[in-house]
């Protein structure tokens, strides 16, 4: 279930991540694990995260996720590994908060891209997810929460 989409305006946030272009079909093999690596990473530079893990899909295709996987961090981070230091991007975005199973998800973007378009604005070709509740809460998928930001263009 998508809740009411709204337009709001972010500040940039520093991230510490993983980039990663993989076949659509293992991105469930390659989250978990990425997340672990950069949260195992934060731990040994004593860095603090400033909010839940997250992807950001830099470009859309059919059979490919071009992304990058981690956490915004309240300070940077020094490179190691296949970790480095990014941002999300400040701007104006659309927004909504999906509840339920991540096999939902790409349904509930195709239902706020629609609001995006009926509202009279044009979606970037960029977007992320932030992860605020998932498997770790418990069985129950209806309790997971999935924020869902699409920077939109001017």
């Amino acid at each position: 279930m998508l809740e009411t989409p709204h337009v709001t305006e972010t500040t940039a946030q520093p991230t510490a991540v993983i980039h990663l272009t993989i076949p659509r079909a293992e991105i469930r093999n390659v989250m978990r694990p990425a997340i672990a690596e950069v949260m195992a990473a934060l731990s040994a530079q004593k860095i603090a995260t400033a909010g839940s893990a997250f992807s950001h899909h830099l470009r859309m295709h059919p059979d490919t996720f071009d992304f990058e996987v981690g956490m915004p961090v309240a300070s940077p981070i020094t490179p190691v590994g296949r970790i480095i230091a990014s941002e999300l991007p400040a701007g104006t975005v659309a927004r909504a908060v999906y509840r339920g199973g991540y096999e939902g998800l790409g349904m509930a973007w195709v239902e706020l891209d629609a609001w995006i378009a009926a509202e009279g604005h044009r979606a970037a070709p960029d977007l992320w997810e932030r992860y605020v509740r998932g498997p770790e809460s418990g069985p129950n998928q209806e309790t997971y929460l999935t924020e869902l930001t699409r920077p939109l263009l001017r």
